[in-house]
């Protein structure tokens, strides 16, 4: 059942501090929004330098003017005692009364809080931000989220992380909200008090800014921007699903329009919405550390994925199979990132790996290689329908042929995968990927010609359903026999939901996901955690041991 609202109450109002809105799974989020005016989702920070930081907030006059100018001050104390910087931003409904400010002249590795200060003298709420380090860095820690559908579920893993003082950024690596209506989401999933706005697929830029607004209204999500600054990038949710250049699966021009249209909409919004620059991808010294990537695989160079489709239907299909696999899936000319951002991070990492101690980049899809274990079928549940049963019948049949189960993860691109890996042993660089998009928990030593190059994090989704959405066996089963069939895996778990911690030092990175209790009403209690590491100049994981 979906909760409604009124549209423009939803748009307008928003954060009147965490008291605003209802806590309680029995009520809408948003309808308790209590101002249509004002400062309507709290604040943001974000694009974090040693001595710089984006700031965001969205402002909308109460006298109904047609922009706001709005002061912004930076300080070393909560109580603004001490102000070390600031400056001024317009905002008007020619960006949905979004603000966006980068202030530089900051304290590097260091605690700023900052506000910003309406025409009117009405202050928003006080931001808490902190500058990357420069020079020696010790230890850097940060939690990176990914696939947060709002109507599946509650933001815990969001109020978790939030609550948590020693962490020093947040890592977003995309599906932060999702482009479906209510009619794509099956009753039974949806979670009481979790309404969602517009009530249908959202398409033009209208829709996509009251997407925004209806997830920003989240008091867990809100808190957490307000607590450290967040490196975000989109994957294809933040448009549409399996999206690419020239288009997306869940795009049908003949009834939605053109898509460049949808597409320009969709990173217009995107970039009005979130404390990012306008910068499609870059670069975040942590000092002697680390460096932090952000990157693009989804909307401005990646081809069309390879059709495996056709192959199964085919009148030979083992055939075709083979065909395929020594054909277009391996067609040098597929890229995820385009030449541009290839050379681009092929010189960063050259450069970087020779002052820095770790390669930490940021991705939207997993480059780790998963083929479907040869007893999938056996782990279905019973009622499992035709439909699912014959996908991992294919599965399992590519599997046989060395391919994957998604054509739209960095394994459907082998050759550009390929490159990418190259790039970082070229660079003797102590790579560690950080993805999401699966909406499971993985951890992958990845290998490139015979040899280690790098180890992935792959982090579970906030919300949205995963694998265990099809298996009615065991997971523990189940993930067993997914590292077994795949030597670059080292540990899965395909059931639960939450978010990943990493501890950057200088001989380790450390990582530990952290799982949610419940997603199904408000609930910020671990049910557990799992710990891998990887030893500086390895590029393979150690066991650190579970904690279950």
């Amino acid at each position: 059942m979906v909760l409604t609202m009124d549209r423009r109450r939803l748009v307008l109002g928003g954060a009147m501090g965490l008291g605003a809105l209802a806590l309680t799974a029995g009520r809408s989020l948003a309808a308790e929004v209590l101002a249509a005016s004002g400062f309507t989702h709290s604040v943001a920070s974000g694009e974090p330098g040693a001595d710089s930081m984006l700031l965001w907030t969205r402002y909308v006059p109460r006298d109904g003017a047609a922009t706001a100018t709005l002061q912004v001050e930076v300080a070393l104390d909560a109580d603004f005692r001490r102000v070390v910087g600031g400056g001024a931003v317009r905002t008007g409904a020619f960006r949905d009364w979004t603000a966006k400010i980068t202030v530089d002249g900051l304290r590097p590795g260091t605690v700023h809080w900052y506000r910003f200060i309406a025409p009117d003298g009405a202050t928003s709420p006080v931001g808490r931000t902190k500058t990357l380090p420069a020079g020696e860095a010790r230890r850097f820690r940060l939690a990176v989220f990914s696939c947060s559908n709002l109507p599946y579920g509650w933001f815990n893993a969001y109020g978790h992380a939030a609550e948590q003082g020693d962490l020093d950024l947040w890592l977003h690596t995309g599906d932060y909200i999702y482009e479906y209506g209510p009619a794509s989401i099956r009753e039974a999933a949806w979670t009481p008090g979790r309404s969602l706005q517009p009530e249908h697929e959202i398409l033009a830029a209208a829709d996509y800014r009251l997407r925004f607004a209806c997830y920003r209204a989240d008091p867990d999500l809100q808190r957490l921007h307000q607590m450290a600054p967040m490196v975000a990038l989109w994957d294809d949710h933040e448009s549409t699903n399996d999206s690419w250049e020239g288009g997306a699966q869940n795009h049908q021009p003949a009834k939605e329009g053109d898509w460049t249209a949808r597409k320009a909409a969709a990173m217009q919004v995107y970039r009005e919405w979130m404390p990012v620059s306008e910068a499609p991808w870059a670069s975040y010294r942590i000092g002697s550390l680390a460096t932090l990537y952000r990157t693009e695989s989804r909307l401005l160079a990646r081809t069309q994925p390879a059709d495996i489709g056709a192959a199964f239907r085919a009148a030979d299909p083992d055939r075709a199979l083979e065909q395929f696999r020594d054909g277009a899936w391996r067609d040098p000319s597929a890229t995820m990132l385009g030449s541009d951002q290839e050379s681009w991070l092929r010189r960063e990492l050259k450069a970087n790996a020779r002052t820095s101690a770790w390669q930490l980049v940021g991705m939207g899809t997993i480059l780790g290689r998963t083929v479907m274990p040869a007893e999938g079928l056996t782990w279905l549940r019973p009622d499992a329908g035709a439909r699912t049963v014959a996908k991992y019948d294919n599965y399992i049949r590519a599997a046989k042929l060395g391919m994957p189960m998604w054509m739209d993860r960095w394994d459907g691109y082998p050759a550009a995968r390929a490159r990418l890996l190259q790039s970082a042993q070229a660079a003797d660089a102590n790579l560690v990927m950080i993805a999401g998009d699966s909406h499971n928990a993985w951890a992958y030593s990845l290998v490139e010609g015979g040899r280690p190059a790098g180890v992935e994090f792959a982090g579970q989704s906030v919300t949205s359903n995963g694998a265990e959405g099809d298996f009615g066996a065991n997971p523990a089963v189940v993930a067993r026999g997914f590292v077994a069939a795949n030597p670059e895996l080292g540990w899965a778990d395909t059931s639960r939901r939450g978010y990943m911690m990493l501890e950057v030092t200088p001989q380790r990175v450390v990582g530990e996901w952290r799982f949610l209790r419940t997603i199904r009403s408000r609930d910020l209690t671990l049910a557990g955690t799992h710990r891998m590491q990887v030893e500086r100049g390895r590029n393979a994981f150690a066991a650190e041991g579970a904690q279950v």
